[in-house]
């Protein structure tokens, strides 16, 4: 029954039978090679082989580089083992390692989009493996060393990387050293402690914990300060059984136990066994010990242990059901895609470095809402139990990445130097698949001219981190409605940052004059009405009225509210206050709707229950002025459940009436309909059977619905059942820049609606439009 045994390993718990069924069923393995080119036609297949492939062959036999023109070397990393020293498993041959290398070849292709053949040599000397690694170098783009033992790792490595000119790196060595040391910068920076004045024990004197040894002292901790234990104990100069490596880290030291050498320690990093890290050992460290306990899957101590021994801990280890993982994946992946993409001879210490650094910054900034929720947090933060990032954090890819192609470029190292930065970070969010052009050209356009908008519900955590972003981000000055308490409260406990943004409450005395202004105002405006002042003195402290009277009197450019309210609670005070902005005092609503396959304008989703022909028309204008403002040229299709004609009753007939008057009255308007869905997205089963229609073959981008139920139900359906991303809902027609956010929005949201607002505040005029 030993198969059933559960393996608990990080977070996942399985069964034996569980992983030997992930690696068997479907196709076995994890990794395959998909085709780049077209290859259904003889003529394809003339191409992808002979005699086709004679020409780029000829062209890389007169230039080399031309390979990287050609083939697929330029994104190609091969992944090379001998399988003597295998995760936790030692030396269990080239064939049984195997399995660990495909699975670096899965996160290199899903972390950075890297291509990688993983080998596996049944070579164990050393002059061998790196005589055979040269001679099938031609092939790729950079080598990545894996599970190699020490220290025949290490002549490995060097003479690799003086013969070849292309990336080499041995994880094991480097890829701990990077991420640690980016978590070890964070920590002092905690601890209030400086680099080159903290001692440091080192247990572990393998290939990993040598090299981050070496890698700390370039970081700045001093030689002398830095003590390294093996097996037999402390590394000294009366040892006669040390190697070259060990050597360097020697002291002249009567000390040999771990207890002994750990005593008044600032930093512990261990790289050795499970549980050999005692309560009292750490009791024994400095004030704020930083222990990153490395051994996996059972660190030198729990985290439980360790907490316990010392509330002013700061700890890591290799695992991720503990905070502050140290994963090799936040380093390699993008090492390599930085190097790949500037063509580096080498990975040399700079880049190393500028790894470490963009690594160590990157957990100071905000988390996204989507990694919070990736790992089941509310507010991941900067702080003790935060100092490196989460390896599902998509951002890994812009800041790594560019960091180390920039040192590259800057030590010497980089053939194909980038000149645009801004350019090279979407082609590696499109790359990754993360990029959404129009969200870019939505803060863009945003940041351009910085504009006030008010936010109510303020006290709400969302909308706070919301702020943050916004305003770190430059999107817009956001103003706070809401509880001061409150909202103070919740910013001291998960959202510093926020001191210098104002905050407005209602039941402030210092907004008395304010409130009675307001009051003043909304009465001129609602006296003949059936308002009269009183009620506009009540009204006004109403969040969702006062924030539109911010705007109308000039304290706002823009009011985004609805968080926790009704949609119909913001939409009724921005009509009775602001109007609206056309001849035919229409409002509508809209969505945008953004998936792999476009951007989608719905409208209208949110205002009109059952429109008759002049709603639709009138819809239809506002959307098409609506779509102009982010730059796209509006292509128009007006839905319903029948084609052209098909059904001469219901919402056809009122679809096929408003078609006809934009036909006629706005003859350059990209426009038709009545038609079904189908018809509307799939341009060429629309030109094959109504090869008439005035949209022709141009791509449809907006969708006018003959109800509010259909387009309701659209946008709802293609957030939940698709990876569509949704904006919404824009508040089309009203006349100043007021927005109503979905009840209880994301943080992503709120941010992408904050720019639609500040948008709407600079494109803001007092001329009526007219339909």
């Amino acid at each position: 029954m030993q198969h059933k045994t559960k393996t608990k390993i990080d977070m996942a718990t399985f069964t034996k039978d569980e992983a030997l069924r992930y690696h068997e069923n479907g196709k076995p393995g994890k990794i395959e090679v998909v085709p780049t080119k077209p290859y259904s036609t003889q003529y394809d297949l003339s191409l992808a082989y002979s005699p086709g492939v004679a020409e780029p062959c000829l062209e890389i036999e007169k230039n080399p580089e031309d390979a990287y023109r050609y083939t697929t070397k330029g994104n190609l990393v091969a992944v090379i083992s001998n399988g003597t020293a295998v995760l936790g498993l030692g030396d269990i041959g080239a064939l049984a390692g195997k399995p660990v290398m495909e699975g670096k070849a899965l996160l290199f292709k899903i972390f950075a989009d890297v291509d990688v053949f993983d080998i596996e040599l049944d070579e164990k000397d050393p002059k061998k493996f790196i005589e055979v690694v040269k001679a099938i170098a031609p092939t790729f783009g950079g080598i990545n060393l894996e599970d190699i033992k020490a220290p025949e790792c290490f002549e490995i490595e060097e003479t690799l990387i003086k013969e070849l000119n292309i990336p080499v790196m041995h994880d094991d060595q480097h890829g701990t050293a990077i991420i640690s040391g980016a978590g070890l910068l964070n920590a002092l920076e905690l601890a209030k402690k400086k680099i080159e004045a903290v001692k440091v024990v080192v247990n572990g004197a393998g290939a990993s914990g040598i090299m981050c040894a070496r890698y700390y002292v370039s970081l700045g901790v001093k030689l002398e300060n830095l003590f390294m234990l093996d097996s037999k104990g402390l590394i000294t100069v009366q040892r006669t059984d040390l190697n070259e490596q060990k050597r360097y880290f020697a002291k002249d030291s009567k000390l040999i136990k771990l207890e002994e050498v750990l005593k008044g320690a600032d930093v512990f990093l261990g790289l050795s066994k499970g549980n050999i890290l005692s309560r009292e050992m750490v009791q024994s460290m400095a004030d704020n010990p930083i222990v990153l306990a490395m051994a996996n899957p059972t660190p030198e101590i729990s985290y439980e242990e360790a907490i316990a021994a010392r509330k002013d801990i700061i700890f890591a280890t290799g695992r991720s059901d503990y905070p502050n993982q140290i994963n090799n994946v936040l380093g390699f992946p993008f090492i390599f895609r930085g190097a790949l993409d500037v063509r580096a001879t080498a990975i040399n210490e700079e880049m190393k470095k500028a790894a470490t650094y963009a690594i160590a910054a990157l957990a100071k900034k905000n988390v996204p809402e989507t990694v919070n929720a990736a790992y089941k947090s509310r507010n991941l933060t900067f702080g003790r139990e935060y100092i490196i990032p989460k390896p599902l954090d998509p951002r890994l890819i812009t800041e790594v990445a560019p960091a180390v192609a920039r040192a590259a470029m800057e030590s010497g190292v980089a053939q194909k130097p980038i000149k645009d930065w801004d350019a090279y970070r979407i082609k590696l969010m499109k790359q990754m698949g993360i990029y959404n052009k129009l969200t870019d050209v939505i803060h863009t356009k945003a940041k351009q001219q910085l504009k006030r908008i008010a936010i109510s519900d303020a006290e709400n955590y969302n909308v706070l981190k919301a702020v943050i972003m916004i305003k770190e981000q430059g999107i817009a000055d956001p103003i706070l409605i809401g509880n001061r308490a409150k909202i103070e409260a919740n910013m001291r406990e998960n959202c510093a940052g926020l001191c210098d943004i104002p905050i407005v409450d209602l039941h402030d005395l210092i907004e008395s004059d304010r409130l009675e202004k307001y009051a003043q105002i909304l009465f001129k405006k609602r006296q003949r009405k059936g308002s009269n002042l009183e009620e506009a003195r009540q009204l006004v402290r109403n969040v969702n009225y006062f924030g539109v009277m911010m705007v109308e009197a000039g304290d706002a450019d823009g009011f985004l509210a609805g968080y926790s309210t009704k949609y119909s609670n913001t939409i009724r005070p921005a009509l009775q206050i602001c109007g609206t902005n056309n001849s035919l005092n229409h409002i509508a609503g809209m969505y945008v709707v953004m998936n792999k396959n476009g951007t989608f304008f719905f409208a209208d989703t949110t205002v009109n229950h059952t429109p008759n022909a002049k709603t639709l028309i009138d819809t239809t204008l506002l959307t098409a002025a609506e779509v102009r403002k982010f730059n796209m040229d509006p292509v128009i299709a007006m839905v319903s459940y029948s084609n052209f004609g098909s059904t001469r009753k219901g919402s056809p007939e009122v679809v096929r009436e408003a078609v006809s008057y934009l036909h006629e009255n706005y003859p350059d308007l990209m426009v038709d309909g009545e038609m079904q869905a189908n018809y509307a997205f799939n341009k060429q089963i629309r030109m094959e059977k109504f090869p008439f229609s005035k949209i022709g073959d141009n791509d449809v981008n907006t969708i006018i619905f003959p109800n509010l139920s259909s387009g309701n139900i659209a946008y709802k359906m293609m957030m939940e059942i698709t990876d569509a991303e949704i904006i919404g809902p824009i508040l089309l027609g009203v006349k100043k820049p007021i927005n109503v956010l979905q009840m209880g929005a994301s943080v992503r949201e709120i941010v992408n609606m904050a720019a639609i607002t500040a948008i709407g505040a600079q494109t803001y005029t007092d001329e009526i439009m007219k339909l």
